[in-house]
């Protein structure tokens, strides 16, 4: 798939947006070093179990992570957005991606080399803290969605439990009960590890009974306590 370089100059998201309280000096440095590119809709940026080259941070669109199971079902991890580094943690410890990074639209995204993010690290306390917190929050979130799928006694408890957690993503918003849904009922599927017939009936269902309403890609859910209710665990 063909891509584009943009000049390292331009600045593609505001700062604090991307890099978020890093000093100037270890921005600077991040942003030398790195070589950002233009990528359609669809790129893989790395695969699963593929050495480690480096770390992409999103500068703009969105990137889904998934991982492939034996029998070649998807599970999707999480949707990475502006200012999120990807591949971090195999980079740091010189293993394998442990996930398959795709583009979920047209993107930007800064490539670091692994030897380049190391040097800054020793160079740039703040960068190795930031490095460090990404590799938390990365941790505690595939350690959520695996108890959501084990402790999930239905298909239609894990629905809940994604939409629920998009409303907790969506507060700053300026209505947080509603969202854009930017993933199709496969993809939705390959999040809850349900089949995309099954995500269809859900939505169907969960529109009946009220608990979301849905015009085109916006999604609202008027009663948070209703969807809360089917979830037990």
């Amino acid at each position: 798939m063909a891509t584009q370089v943009v000049n390292n100059a331009q600045k593609l998201a505001p700062v604090d947006k991307t890099f978020g309280d890093l000093p100037p000096a270890a921005i600077e440095a991040l942003e030398q070093a790195a070589l950002t590119t233009s990528y359609p809709t669809g790129a893989v940026l790395f695969a699963e179990a593929q050495s480690p080259r480096g770390v992409f941070i999103v500068r703009r669109g969105r990137v889904k992570l998934s991982v492939c199971g034996s029998d070649g079902r998807t599970l999707i991890l999480r949707i990475a957005d502006i200012g999120c580094p990807l591949g971090v943690a195999a980079v740091v410890s010189g293993r394998p991606y442990e996930a398959t990074a795709e583009t979920q639209e047209p993107c930007e995204i800064s490539f670091l080399r692994q030897a380049d993010l190391v040097r800054l690290m020793r160079q740039h306390g703040e960068l190795a803290l930031w490095v460090t917190q990404h590799i938390s929050r990365d941790y505690a979130s595939t350690c959520r969605e695996i108890r959501d799928l084990i402790l999930s006694d239905s298909a239609s408890e894990k629905l809940a439990r994604l939409l629920v957690g998009w409303l907790d993503e969506n507060t700053s918003a300026k209505n947080p009960g509603q969202m854009k849904l930017a993933l199709t009922h496969e993809e939705i599927g390959q999040m809850i590890g349900s089949s995309r017939e099954t995500v269809s009936r859900l939505f169907a269902g969960f529109k009946k009974q009220h608990l979301i309403q849905q015009t085109g890609s916006t999604l609202v859910i008027p009663n948070r306590v209703a969807l809360e209710s089917l979830i037990t665990a």
